[in-house]
């Protein structure tokens, strides 16, 4: 009875452990490489294991970079920047805000 429940336990353990991996999928495409694996160090995961997760989180990473890109040059692709700008003007005022300060230099930099 005792190595039925060793087993039950280790299945119940690495079950939680692939759910708390799985569930974090998204979510490792926002984070970096060293959180990724500062994470899956607490599941003492073969290194290859580790480093095939960081490699999926860095092209899921780069593929949504790349969709958002593409969605956002088609978006501005279908304004015209000159329309775009005088209904801007039209609607809005401008207000700048703006500081200047002037620091003497070092004589040894002259």
């Amino acid at each position: 009875m005792a190595q039925k429940k060793k087993k039950v336990d280790k299945d119940s353990s690495f079950s939680e452990a692939v759910k708390r991996i799985v569930s974090v999928g998204v979510g490792a495409a926002f984070m970096t490489e060293d959180a990724i694996k500062s994470f899956l160090s607490e599941f003492q995961l073969p290194k290859d294991i580790v480093s095939g997760i960081q490699n999926n989180a860095r092209v899921a990473k780069e593929d949504f970079v790349e969709m958002i890109r593409t969605e956002l040059s088609k978006k501005f692709e279908k304004i015209n920047s000159a329309d775009f700008f005088d209904e801007l003007l039209q609607k809005y005022d401008v207000e700048v805000k703006a500081t200047f300060s002037f620091k003497r230099k070092n004589e040894k930099e002259e």
